[in-house]
């Protein structure tokens, strides 16, 4: 294994304040009572998991790989993009697993890595894998359905240098999260995952997709989740891809879509986490509209620390067979990296040269709107709609078209 120097957090330390302004005009904007407790409660133990982020931004934050390690799952959700079930025989082997990992680990804009599925903790060599990233100096972090981790699994994933345990739920109903999971019992075991995630010491994220199916147990959801001392909930929204365009007509629609911007901006004023949505960057104008910042240099100082959608520019998804998608949702390829180096793959892709420079790529009302720094609505949504990733998010509620024209809603 090469000897990289993954950078500290506070590396340089204009990312620390970064982080911190975008925490602290987000908290302004919702008014946020609990700020200084959760600075207290989860401020420190959240740093290896920003580790390397230039503020906020769709799933959580810019800067940050995301591997699904395999397409083997012991669920099978309704709504799962990767429509996991058994393991495909072209994924990465475990030296090609190594490499990889070398290779994220060499780009400096990375200090975490994110392991996802399918369910990660279903593949043979998960441990040997983490402590691969361990060593090379990435902060390891785990996205699972909870229903395999008992409090030895806990340590011993602490021990593999896992920071943090992003743990689905669906709701806070037994009923509707084993009916979304398409399992009994698995809302059970994930609250096992819970208790066991924060007797071992390692941070609770709550991750949640929001759809027709839930939408009426999220102000619930939420509130378990603030209850569970989870340090962060990201709030995905239903798309149409993989197993989830089956169940299209559960994707929210542009009222829905605002109402959980309303939803979140709401319980954000009271709550003990950090809520972010994923799949939803109007959130970011939707805040700065109601704090009365429209246009000027506060729209440009605010572009500095909220980045709205992440795709390809910062955020990337590395399939289990070394496809390099710019996000989960975005089922577009850059190149694999059994053919290339993934530092040439995110360099030089048109795909992510595209996304990179976004601002002068998009179309229609995105491309024609004030917030698409802070927004640029959500690629993978427009792709799934149009099969353009550069095309207008047709879910977006700050501007709609009319046949008057162009107006803000």
């Amino acid at each position: 294994m090469k000897n990289h120097k993954v950078k500290a957090f506070y590396n340089p330390p204009s990312l620390l304040f970064k982080q911190l302004g975008s925490t602290l005009l987000m908290g302004y904007l919702n008014r946020w009572k609990n700020f200084p407790g959760w600075l207290v409660k989860h401020g420190f133990s959240s740093m290896p998991v920003a580790n390397g982020a230039r503020g906020m931004g769709c799933i959580g934050y810019p800067g940050h790989p995301v591997w699904e390690v395999t397409g083997e799952c012991n669920l099978r959700c309704i709504h799962c993009h990767a429509t996991s079930g058994k393991a495909s025989a072209d994924e990465l082997t475990t030296d090609e697993g190594k490499k990889l990992i070398d290779q994220l680990a060499g780009e400096s804009e990375f200090r975490t890595l994110i392991y996802t599925g399918g369910e990660p903790l279903v593949r043979p060599d998960i441990f040997e894998l983490l402590r691969h990233s361990q060593k090379a100096g990435l902060a390891n972090i785990i996205a699972t359905n909870g229903t395999l981790i008992d409090e030895a699994m806990a340590f011993k994933l602490k021990d593999h240098g896992v920071v943090c345990n992003a743990i689905s739920f669906d709701a806070a109903d037994r009923a509707v999260h084993d009916m979304v999971r398409n399992k009994p019992g698995s809302f059970d075991l994930a609250l096992r995952a819970i208790e066991a995630t924060k007797k071992a010491g390692i941070l609770l994220q709550i991750n949640t997709t929001a759809m027709e199916y839930n939408m009426p147990h999220l102000p619930d959801l939420i509130d378990f989740a603030d209850s569970s001392g989870a340090g962060i909930m990201l709030m995905y929204q239903l798309v149409a891809v993989g197993r989830g365009e089956k169940i299209e007509k559960a994707t929210l629609k542009k009222s829905a879509n605002k109402y959980l911007s309303e939803l979140i901006a709401e319980k954000q004023q009271i709550a003990k986490t950090i809520i972010e949505p994923v799949a939803g960057p109007q959130y970011w104008p939707y805040l700065l509209e109601k704090g009365g910042i429209t246009g000027g240099w506060p729209l440009k100082l605010a572009g500095k620390v909220f980045h709205g959608c992440a795709a390809g520019r910062g955020f990337v998804y590395v399939k289990a067979n070394g496809d390099v998608w710019p996000c989960p949702f975005v089922e577009v390829s850059g190149g694999n990296v059994r053919d290339k180096s993934f530092h040439d793959i995110y360099t030089n892709a048109t795909l992510f040269k595209d996304l990179q420079r976004r601002e002068e790529k998009l179309k229609g009302l995105c491309g024609e709107c004030q917030y698409k720094t802070v927004c640029g609505g959500c690629r993978g949504r427009a792709h799934a709609y149009s099969g353009d990733y550069l095309a207008e998010d047709p879910r977006c509620f700050i501007r709609e078209r009319e046949k008057v024209g162009l107006i803000y809603s």
